[in-house]
């Protein structure tokens, strides 16, 4: 199969307009890098494509040749799915552009882009696109996995956010599926992953953001029990304007954080009010009023970039990444406990178990309207092992699968599948439940041979 990729290897290079990174170019082995470095892939090739025509050409190669062929977008996956060994990566890292369209509140954005980049274009004209809580995730990872952040519980997913979507399918055809164009298409691309084609650019509705209130409050991790006990209940019934997720880990031992909390272990909520801001302090006065007193106290107003941005310093690309994610619908004593003795065994500064809000408006869409199909969940749960030393991938991977076997009984039965590693058949179908079948048949009418298959897969045999 290599060697007939070498053979066709000029035709690739006629029709291509960037660049191709092949294995022995000086720059190969910084390419292939991806965001987790527990996972170490060798493409074939690396395919950076400048336009839709490049994706098109990347795409007849991959499928000519009979290669397995990847996707990259913003390379933010922690499961590696945007790369393989043997086979090219089709990268979309250098689609970019982002346009904003004042008259509608219209955002169009490049399959490359980061959610840093769509919050920077659209900023400075006081809106945002629903999207994740790290500035430097892809947005196209994100969006066809679901997408849920700190604007989630006002304006719901970032696919209830979509519009439309250029898609370049499996045989090399170009469609644009949306809402009354290739109607099941754009329901699968709603939350069914990277299996029906690759996704060129996208369009968003954009809301009504520029400053919000919002940032982290600490606590020791003493009273963590307290908080989680008291969080279960305010998070729910609190305005839709104010989301807080909680988060369980460490205070890592740099600036800004004082030197004398470093290496603290403690609960934590990150809020982000994005209502009017004079009711932005009092919607948190409870957490403030009825909790102990905190470690640090960084609420605040702030651009709403910059709360999105917040933690980026914290987790560059190249560490060391586990993760396990479940949708919660409750939070019951006896999960807390089994949270408390795992937390408080992490095995790195940097890992941690956040819980995230995906209630408000995301219950007001049916399970069946778009792919996502777990619309009753109260959140979205991730367990990370997390450090820079590859001689610690191992204790991370036991830690974090130990502390999720011992939460999953207490959580519904699938995950947000961009807080998945490769899991298995079961997981995923547990994740679509009763939207799996359609979205196989989907599968097969858009991609009848599997080609896109290095992500979570839809499964057409």
């Amino acid at each position: 199969m290599v060697f007939a990729a070498q053979i066709n290897l000029e035709k690739l290079k006629t029709n291509f307009r960037g660049e191709i990174i092949l294995q022995g170019d000086s720059n190969y082995d910084q390419a292939r890098k991806l965001y987790n470095a527990m996972i170490n892939k060798k493409p074939l090739l690396i395919a950076r494509c400048s336009d839709v025509a490049d994706v098109i050409s990347a795409v007849h190669f991959g499928r000519e040749n009979h290669l397995l062929t990847a996707i990259r977008g913003g390379g933010h996956n922690g499961a590696g799915l945007g790369s393989c060994d043997d086979g090219p990566v089709i990268d979309l890292s250098l689609m970019k552009g982002v346009r904003i369209d004042l008259s509608s509140k219209i955002v169009r954005a490049g399959a490359g882009c980061t959610q840093g980049d769509i919050d920077h274009a659209a900023h400075a004209f006081g809106l945002a696109v629903p999207s994740g809580v790290i500035s430097t995730t892809g947005i196209a990872g994100l969006t066809l996995g679901g997408g849920h952040g700190y604007l989630t519980r006002k304006y719901g997913l970032t696919i209830d956010n979509l519009l439309e979507a250029d898609v370049v399918l499996a045989d090399g055809s170009f469609v644009t599926a949306n809402g009354s164009e290739y109607e099941d298409l754009f329901w699968a691309l709603r939350g069914g992953g990277g299996n029906f084609g690759v996704v060129t650019s996208f369009v968003y509705k954009a809301h009504p953001v520029n400053e919000v209130y919002g940032g982290p409050i600490f606590w020791d991790i003493a009273d963590a029990r307290k908080i989680m006990q008291w969080y279960r209940e305010f998070s729910p019934a609190a305005p839709v304007e104010l989301s807080t997720f909680l988060g369980l880990q460490t205070i890592p031992s740099t600036k800004p954080f004082p030197q004398e909390l470093w290496g603290k272990k403690t609960c934590l909520l990150v809020g982000c009010y994005c209502g009017p801001l004079q009711k932005g302090e009092e919607s948190v006065k409870p957490i403030r009023q009825e909790l102990p007193r905190p470690l640090m106290d960084w609420m605040q107003v702030m651009p709403f970039p910059g709360l999105q941005s917040m933690f980026d310093p914290l987790f560059p690309k190249g560490l060391q990444w586990y993760w396990k994610g479940d949708f919660v619908k409750d939070l019951p004593d006896e999960a807390i406990d089994a949270h408390l003795e795992y937390s408080t065994k992490s095995p790195s500064e940097l890992s941690l178990m956040h819980l995230y809000p995906i209630d408000g408006a995301v219950h007001q869409t049916g399970s069946h309207q778009t792919a996502w199909n777990c619309r009753n969940a109260s959140w979205s749960m991730v367990i990370a092992g997390i450090d820079p030393n590859p001689e610690n991938a191992g204790a991370l991977k036991h830690w974090a699968r130990s502390y999720w076997e011992a939460v999953h009984p207490y959580n519904l039965g699938g995950a947000y599948i961009n807080f998945m590693m490769e899991e298995g058949l079961q997981r995923i179908r547990a994740t679509y439940g009763d939207n799996y079948e359609r979205l196989v048949a989907i599968k097969k009418k858009y991609d009848p041979t599997n080609f896109f298959r290095v992500n979570q897969n839809i499964t057409v045999s």
